[in-house]
């Protein structure tokens, strides 16, 4: 099993918080790598809501030819952050050149463009330089999008913060989510590091998709360019989620509809039973198989936690207003906020999708047996 932690917070946290969490929960996973995300960021991204930001990890020679093809087509470097490392990682941990943070202008040319169209452009660059980087091995892109930061990297999760120096005060985010890996592949590939990401959503998995094969196949015959390249099994919930809001025009509640339908019984007398059974007929390859607990985020900041049929991976969501956190554990919570009123967390049973908005003010619980409300 993997361990997760996720926080929302009015005030930008140090992604720190979540790498302590995950150690607290050390025995769940065996520091074989991390995935953090950050989301609503603070310090100098904090006026750069708008403007994109690359995410990755670089050679010397993958970032000149990265910076060949930015400017070619006509992005040009605002910010940049510089994680310089020791020339000596520590154990467990490889030899890199270059973690990558850094915020380009948008071309010219774009100026006018819909925010589909946009959102369209963003994500065929950052396909084509993962492509890039795997055809020479000389760059690795996690992300390409606004207010967004991702770091991936194989070894223990709070000795790569501390190697990274991830406490430095111009990375903070009002949202961040971390998994603490445990390898379940012969090799570790950091594409297969949560969490995924693709076009303003986010997802990380505690679990195994054993129905990846159909669902991976139904994605793929969408013809999206997105639905591709995958090197998790777990990688295919955010794209689920994806299709569901984006392709669908559903909302997060008929997401959990779609990967866990209720059974014929429970949808009698649904208010919604029509539209459930058509989304369960024709959507049902994407449904999933457990045990399953994901976490994810919505591209309004909305941090959200759900289970699938079996609930056999534990989850649990606490906090009070202005700061809520979502972990697999509860050591994990108590280490994050630990002055909380813990009569009110909350563990997400099957039918639950427990959500905290994009305002942080307080937990709310959307069960399959209401009403669809989150239509988009």
């Amino acid at each position: 099993m993997c361990r997760l932690f996720a926080a929302t917070s009015e005030e930008p946290l140090s992604p720190m918080l979540a790498l302590e969490a995950l150690d607290v929960m050390r025995e769940g996973h065996d520091g074989s790598g991390v995935g953090i995300l950050l989301r609503d960021l603070g310090g100098p991204f904090e006026d750069m809501k708008d403007e994109p930001i690359l995410s990755g990890i670089f050679s010397e020679d993958g970032l000149k030819r990265l910076d060949m093809f930015m400017m070619d087509i006509g992005f040009m470097t605002k910010y940049k952050m510089s994680i310089k490392v020791p020339k000596t990682p520590p154990p467990g941990v490889p030899k890199r050149d270059i973690y990558l943070i850094r915020a380009y202008e948008y071309p010219e040319e774009w100026d006018g463009l819909n925010k589909e169209d946009l959102q369209e452009r963003l994500l065929m660059i950052r396909l084509q330089l993962r492509k890039m980087g795997e055809e020479k091995k000389d760059m690795i892109v996690f992300s390409f999008w606004p207010d967004v930061v991702m770091i991936k990297e194989i070894g223990d999760p709070l000795t790569v913060g501390h190697y990274l120096k991830l406490d430095r005060k111009e990375l903070k985010a009002r949202v961040v989510m971390a998994q603490g890996r445990q390898n379940t592949n012969y090799a570790i590939n950091l594409y297969a590091c949560h969490p995924f990401f693709i076009q303003g959503i986010a997802t990380m998995t505690n679990g195994e998709n054993t129905a990846f094969i159909p669902i991976k196949e139904f994605l793929e015959s969408r013809g999206f360019p997105g639905y591709s390249g995958y090197q998790s099994d777990s990688e295919v919930f955010a794209h689920i989620l994806h299709y569901t809001i984006l392709k669908l025009g559903l909302g997060l509640d008929a997401y959990k509809h779609i990967i866990t339908p209720l059974k014929e019984d429970d949808l009698k007398g649904h208010p919604d039973a029509p539209l459930l059974r058509h989304l369960k007929h024709s959507c049902r390859r994407l449904i999933i198989d457990g045990p399953n607990c994901v976490i994810g985020c919505l591209p309004d900041n909305s941090l959200f936690m759900l289970q699938d049929r079996k609930k056999l991976r534990p989850g649990v969501v606490g906090g009070r207003p202005g700061f809520y956190a979502f972990s697999s554990e509860i050591c994990g919570l108590d280490a994050a906020i630990p002055n909380r009123d813990k009569s009110k967390d909350f563990q997400p049973m099957y039918m639950d999708t427990v959500v905290v908005g994009p305002d942080r003010q307080e937990i709310a619980i959307c069960r399959q047996t209401q009403q669809l409300c989150l239509l988009h």
